[in-house]
Formats: C-alpha cells, sequence, structure tokens
C-alpha cells in the first residue's frame, strides 16, 4: 500500500517551509517514526518522520524547494523491503532533481510576436543575457507586453542553433546601453555564494522592520556583580545537589527584569496601531546561539517560577535550540527579552528590538574595573547593562528608571528574593 508524505501543519501563521534535506534516498528501506527530511520554516527546522515501516519509492521535491502545507513530499510503500543498492524504483516513478533541465520556453499562444529594434525597451535579464552573449537583439522576436524583450525570449532565441548564429548585422549592431539592474557579481575560486536560509532571512527581515518602525533608543547603566557572584559562589553545589541544575546568572536577571516590568508596565508592552496593548503576563523570551542561527526561546509565566525553576526552563529551552528541537509554540508570544552578549565577551552592545515588544535587556562581560566607593577606589567585578526601548511607548525617564531598578534588584538579590 502506498503512503503519501505531506507536508504537516507548521504552526500559527506558518504556511510554507523549505526543503532543507532528505536523510533518505529513493529505494531506502525506512522505519516507522525514522526521520525521512528536514523542513526548514521562518522560525524554526523540524524533521518529518515516516509513518509506517517500508521503502521510500519516490521523492517529489527536491532539497531547496519550497512546500507549502499538505503538499506532497513523496510516497512511501507500506511493508516493502528497501535496498540502497538493487530496490530502486524505476525512474518514472521518481520526480526530476533539482538539477533537471528546465522544459523548454514556449510563447503563450495569445502573445504578439513583434520584431525588435533597439528603441524598443527590454527587461533588465534580458538586456544583461543579451550583452553576455554577445547577442542582437533585432534577431529575436519579443512576446512581452507591448513588444518587452523578455529574458524567456532570448533563451527561447539561444535554442535554435541557426538563428543564434552570428551574422553581418550583429557586428554593425549598435552598442547596448548598460542595463539600469546591477549584474550579479561574479564569484572565483576564492568565494562562495550560498542561499540565505529561511530562518536567517526572517530574523534580517524582522530586525530590519525593528529598525524601521520603532523608534528605538539604548540606554546603559553599570551594575556590580559582588553581591550576585558571592551568592552564587556559596549556594552553588548545594542548589545543583537539590534541584538538579547548575546556578547561573541568568534566572536572576530574568527575575530582576520580571520584578521591574510590574512596576512599569510600558516596558512589557506593545503597540497596535493607536492602541497600546498592556500584558498582564510575563513571557520572557532569552536569545540563544543555534547552529541555524540566533532564535529567541521564551520563559512562559516567568513570574510564578523559581529560580530553580527558571534555571530548569532556561536549560531546556537552550538544549532544544542546540539540538534543533524547538517547536514553534517555543518561539511565539514573547513580552520582553534578554540577550547575553558577555557570554561571547562582549563589553557593550546596542541590541535590536524582538517586534513587536517593546524593550530588550542587553547583558554584558563580567569585567573587573576599578571604582569609587565611600572616597577609595576598589576593584569591582563590574557589567554594564543596556536596554533597547521603542520610544513611542516608553519614555525615557522609564527607561532610566527600569535599569536602575533592575541595577537594584541584582546588587541586593536578598532583598530581591525576600520580594522587598
Amino acid at each position: 500500500m502506498s503512503i503519501q508524505i505531506l507536508v504537516p501543519a507548521l504552526g500559527e501563521s506558518v504556511t510554507e517551509a523549505t526543503v532543507a534535506k532528505w536523510f533518505k534516498k529513493p529505494g531506502d528501506a525506512v522505519q516507522q517514526d525514522e526521520p525521512l527530511l528536514e523542513l526548514e520554516t521562518d522560525k524554526v527546522a523540524l524533521e518529518v518522520n515516516s509513518p509506517v515501516t517500508g521503502a521510500l519509492t519516490a521523492i517529489e521535491v527536491p532539497e531547496g524547494s519550497d512546500v507549502e502545507v499538505g503538499a506532497l513530499l513523496g510516497t512511501i510503500e507500506e511493508g516493502a523491503a528497501g535496498a540502497k543498492s538493487s530496490g530502486m524504483p524505476d525512474a518514472a516513478r521518481v520526480a526530476p532533481p533539482a538539477s533537471a533541465p528546465a522544459p523548454t520556453l514556449t510563447p503563450p499562444p495569445t502573445a504578439p510576436v513583434v520584431p525588435v529594434s533597439t528603441d524598443v525597451p527590454m527587461a533588465p535579464a534580458a538586456e544583461r543575457l543579451i550583452m553576455e552573449k554577445g547577442l542582437d537583439p533585432n534577431s529575436i522576436t519579443a512576446t512581452g507586453r507591448g513588444g518587452r524583450l523578455t529574458k524567456a525570449d532570448v533563451l527561447r532565441h539561444l535554442e535554435q542553433p541557426v538563428a543564434s548564429s552570428p551574422t553581418p548585422a550583429a557586428a554593425t549592431a549598435p552598442t547596448i546601453p548598460a542595463p539600469t539592474a546591477k549584474a550579479p557579481v561574479e564569484l572565483g575560486d576564492r568565494e562562495e555564494r550560498v542561499p540565505m536560509s529561511r530562518l536567517r532571512q526572517t530574523m534580517a527581515r524582522r530586525l530590519k522592520e525593528a529598525q524601521n518602525t520603532a523608534a528605538m533608543l539604548t540606554t546603559f547603566n553599570e551594575v556590580d556583580m559582588t553581591a550576585l557572584m558571592a551568592m552564587r559562589r556559596d549556594y552553588r553545589d548545594v542548589f545543583e545537589k537539590k534541584h538538579g541544575v547548575r546556578l547561573g546568572y541568568m534566572s536572576f536577571f530574568t527575575r530582576a527584569c520580571v520584578t521591574v516590568l510590574k512596576e512599569l508596565p510600558n516596558v512589557n508592552a506593545e503597540i497596535d496601531g493607536t492602541d497600546i496593548i498592556y500584558k498582564n503576563h510575563y513571557d520572557v523570551g532569552v536569545a540563544v546561539s543555534s547552529p541555524n542561527g540566533l532564535v529567541v526561546p521564551v520563559i512562559r509565566d516567568a513570574d510564578t517560577r523559581s529560580i530553580a525553576g527558571l534555571e530548569s526552563e532556561i536549560g531546556r529551552l537552550a538544549g532544544l535550540a542546540r539540538d534543533g528541537g524547538l517547536a514553534l509554540s517555543d518561539l511565539q508570544g514573547g513580552t520582553f527579552t534578554i540577550s547575553n552578549g558577555g557570554v561571547f565577551g562582549s563589553m557593550m552592545s546596542t541590541p535590536i528590538l524582538n517586534p513587536p515588544q517593546s524593550g530588550i535587556l542587553g547583558m554584558h562581560k563580567i569585567e573587573d574595573r576599578p571604582v569609587a566607593m565611600d572616597g577609595e577606589v576598589v576593584i569591582r567585578p563590574m557589567m554594564y547593562l543596556a536596554l533597547s526601548y521603542d520610544h513611542r511607548i516608553v519614555d525615557g525617564r522609564e527607561a532610566v528608571t527600569f535599569l536602575v531598578r533592575v541595577k537594584e534588584c541584582l546588587e541586593d538579590p536578598h532583598r530581591m528574593l525576600l520580594d522587598l
């Protein structure tokens, strides 16, 4: 019995994906729940598993192709014994690979055929191809609207050996003006052109949207990490022994941010048209570097979690991000974000907002620096903090107050944990 492999539901607002990689070839044996291929959406990469045990008989969509939810990816013959060497299906049952030649282009039956003159407009792609091949535009017929010469016209002309041969007229043809569109740069052996992943494209688009739409500003402060580092040093071993997770700094920063977000609700809100949506929940996104790029999994209801609960959830989400196991639900609905560039050695940065959120906190490297305390210069472990915020909804006073209050919480963590 033939079983169809279809593109599964991809989550809210996600209707399209890219076939990133096939793990099997036609004819290979597959086991039930064994990964067949990897789909990449604009948010996560997910594996499609085999619904039955059998043999993969056909791949309908090659790697690199875009597919919609419900599209046919391939077929499996249930119960069949597949073999990589001798069990290959007939070629007629397998879709052509990505490198298969494109079908011959033919002009639409209703399109008018108009002789081209040098003053007739042509598409930039057609003009570029004519220049590359040294063709005479007068020898090519145009099928575009209003006699416009298209790239398809040039390709069709190249498929005709007689028509594409050089003619005396070509030698005297006037020089074609340089195309208005910039031609692709030819890369040599020392460079490589690689398409951006769907996740990277979406990340680039969203970050640029934040710069274009939000009135984004960044304010800075610094925090003395002495007390927090001492608390971590004193309780690290007993904490890990009791709760089974390591005691880090991110849980304290998350707790501090939630504490202050309750006092300054605008930083936890978002703009929707001419309205402000205030969030009565605190879902904190934590930026994590993964093999596929930067992702921001969300800690749900961070205000209800203990320090141990926060550490456990942060560890779980970070592990899923590294292994490519994040679900779409793990990435949606955050109200505020924390980004820790300090793990890579960053001293200071201006983080970009994660739309539609109105605030993001940037953590940085802990560095021993001389500071003045009680009239004396002492060496203290200091960290710069940065808050980027949307000035349309968050005033400067609120932004500065936010960082000052976070600083106070971290410099006296006992008061924060006791809710004082």
